[in-house]
């Protein structure tokens, strides 16, 4: 399915932040030892080698609790930055490629699942064949591309899930009505990963990126022996950057009221009559949709102005550019090499392209993720994980209730509102209760593209089999061995896979304050977005709905307002800064999340230790809780990442998940004796509490 750019899509917001579990319930100083001696960091869940004593927590909490580990930590060669979801990442990513071996290795049955995962994984491997075909594969594309007479033509093939265009479409759940499907369009067809990378004049990157895209561009030609690759790179860039002139910026895109736009067919036509959209979604078995949901309808409008604007030939040479550049990893080994070059090593700064093997892994741990999880979950993810996470969901819950009572700025009639939206929340956790039947599915382990296609064929005919279906609430965003976690507000569902239930997130032998200042505040973070400046707007059953009122609605938006500011002056790149409207919903979640992670840590303790927690290696226990999430954030950007994701990302850089989040805490400044000789202090009026 051709990717949309949403931005930060506010129809499923998926956090780089994950949820946290419980430790044991013995109380005591003697139990608290026995239950962090077999910690898998430190000996209490806590790296504190790591830490850098000759900065004042005050000052930068982000280098106290980590800088010896940033200063002695080396990004490695394959990647674009470093920290503790990559290294978790690598983790599962090795046991993983230890199951797809031993499944690849079985003398498997035709149609079975351990067939298909080792013949996706021979195909990968398999570079003689593809080195052999050349571009062969694609001909058939290319040569309908070539065909294409008119506009018309041109419009027709938008309308597809192999041909390039500038706009994209996908199958979700009804804004309006979430137990039934819809369709949502929305603006696409760039090859640089935001409208900034070619409008901004200022900034001297996107300036080195353009012209090393265009050289990309001509590189592509090149190897596939098509001629004039000069002249047609600078055509499409050009062509792009009218496209990307259209598109609405990526905080505008994140806004769920002015990305909500239905519209039928009839509608659609009447808005971009040269997309000829109608028969476009007939084509895709989409024509008994009543409504679709129109996310950037300006973006759509403009890109049909564009398409017959434009000539026929340079639409085509657009689509070949992209077909090819869609698919290098199947093609021959110099268009894959190429690619890197460009996307890994000039946008993001990666020297090295990672091995062939483990790619492989992440591309079949991906398309056939259910087949690899559920071997995953039985060797990786013990029952007793599960339950102690469904504990810890459920004493963030309790501590967001109790937040919500005493809420100061709420009126009575929103907070039971809210309550009940919280009531209604559908913890998911390690693995989903149905796996999915890829039967159908026919793989070959020599016909690496031919797989890729029916793979694509296979997901869309899946979802177009369930359009007119009630929805499936029990399908997964992700594989259970995914390092992430995430909120869907059309379902009111957080969703941990198993995969991030490891240490330093989650470990059932660490000291509590760990547990709840890590995964506590990531189950934190996650409920959050269901309260975040976006997911607010969603009712308990899913549906978009103001169920704010006036007053309460305007106290909101003024705290959100404030913390926005203060992200707006952070800035790790010289002369870039954090959008603070872009990345609101992530420091909404932050902020609140540790909020409600610390309420349920203080319960806890009261619980179990008579209200005050033990001393561990000197440090007190809201001083581990503070540290613990400081811990989860270690991370190392290089610079062209850094920029990418400034542009991109909906989440802060690390250290200001970090410094951004703590300064709001008064718990914070006690916990560490914080005062205003500090360069992290705010004033008790200026701190913000929202949840």
């Amino acid at each position: 399915m051709k990717k949309l750019l949403l931005g930060c899509s506010a129809l499923v917001l998926l956090a780089a932040c994950d949820p946290v579990t419980v430790t044991s319930t013995n109380s005591g100083e003697t139990a608290a030892t026995e239950t962090t001696a077999m910690a898998d960091i430190g000996t209490w869940g806590f790296d504190v080698d790591g830490m850098d004593a000759n900065y004042h927590p005050g000052d930068d909490f982000f280098r106290y609790a980590n800088g010896t580990w940033l200063d002695n930590t080396t990004i490695p060669e394959d990647r674009s930055n470093y920290g503790m979801f990559t290294a978790l990442a690598i983790e599962a990513e090795q046991q993983v490629q230890e199951i797809i071996l031993e499944l690849a290795s079985a003398n498997a049955e035709a149609g079975s699942p351990q067939q298909q995962v080792g013949d996706l994984y021979a195909s990968w491997m398999d570079t003689d064949t593809l080195n052999a075909r050349g571009t062969q594969p694609l001909e058939p594309f290319f040569a309908e591309i070539r065909g294409a007479s008119s506009h018309d033509d041109i419009a027709a093939m938008f309308a597809s899930l192999h041909h390039p265009a500038p706009y994209g479409f996908g199958i979700i759940p009804d804004l309006a009505d979430p137990t039934r499907y819809t369709v949502f369009l929305g603006q696409g067809g760039l090859g640089l990963p935001d409208r900034d990378y070619y409008l901004d004049e200022e900034n001297e990157a996107f300036g080195r990126y353009r012209e090393a895209y265009v050289a990309y561009i001509e590189t592509i030609f090149d190897l596939a022996g098509i001629e004039g690759g000069a002249e047609k790179a600078a055509a499409i860039m050009e062509l792009e950057t009218r496209i990307a002139g259209v598109h609405w910026t990526q905080a505008e895109s994140r806004d769920i009221q002015r990305i909500y736009n239905p519209m039928t067919l009839e509608q659609m036509d009447a808005l971009a009559p040269a997309l000829n959209l109608s028969a476009g979604m007939a084509s895709m078995g989409l024509a008994e949709v009543p409504t679709f949901l129109v996310a950037q309808p300006s973006a759509i409008e403009g890109a049909a102005t564009i398409l017959t604007e434009t000539p026929i030939e340079l639409w085509q040479d657009y689509m070949i550019f992209h077909t090819i550049n869609n698919n290098t990893a199947r093609l021959p080994l110099a268009f894959d090499e190429a690619s890197f070059d460009f996307f890994g090593r000039t946008l993001n700064g990666t020297p090295d392209q990672r091995p062939r093997d483990l790619r492989g892994v992440n591309l079949v741990g991906g398309q056939l993720g259910e087949v690899v999880g559920q071997v995953y979950v039985e060797r990786h993810f013990p029952p007793s994980s599960k339950t102690d996470m469904e504990e810890l969901v459920s004493n963030l819950t309790t501590a967001f209730e109790g937040r919500l009572n005493d809420l100061e700025w709420m009126d009575d009639e929103t907070r039971a509102n809210a309550l009940r939206k919280l009531s209604t929340f559908e913890p998911r956790i390690g693995y989903p209760d149905n796996w999915r039947d890829y039967s159908a599915l026919e793989v070959r382990a020599d016909d690496l593209f031919g797989n890729m296609i029916r793979l694509a064929e296979f997901n869309w005919n899946d979802q177009v089999e369930d359009l007119m279906g009630p929805v499936d609430r029990t399908q997964w965003p992700y594989p259970p061995q995914t390092v992430n976690a995430s909120y869907n507000p059309l379902m009111n569902q957080i969703t941990f896979p198993a995969g991030i239930l490891q240490a330093p997130f989650f470990d059932p032998n660490a000291d509590a304050a760990i547990n709840y200042g890590a995964i506590g505040a990531v189950i934190g973070h996650e409920i959050g977005h269901g309260f975040d400046d976006q997911g607010r707007r969603f009712d308990y059953d899913g549906s978009v709905n103001d169920w704010w009122s006036g007053e309460t609605n305007a106290r909101f938006e003024e705290r959100a307002g404030r913390l926005g500011a203060q992200y707006d002056g952070y800035s790790p790149v010289e002369g870039m800064f954090v959008n603070g409207t872009f990345t609101m919903g992530e420091n909404i979640g932050d902020l609140g999340g540790l909020q409600m992670a610390y309420t349920a840590y203080r319960n806890y303790v009261d619980e179990n230790h008579g209200g005050e927690a033990p001393i561990i290696d000197g440090f007190t226990g809201d001083q581990r809780f503070f540290l613990a999430w400081a811990q989860v954030w270690r991370r190392l950007y290089r610079e062209d990442n850094l920029i990418s994701r400034l542009s991109t990302d909906p989440h802060s850089p690390s250290q200001y998940r970090t410094n951004g989040v703590v300064r709001n805490l008064d718990e914070w400044y006690e916990a560490f004796n914080v005062g205003a000789d500090h360069a992290l202090y705010l004033p008790p009026e200026e701190r913000v509490k929202i949840w």
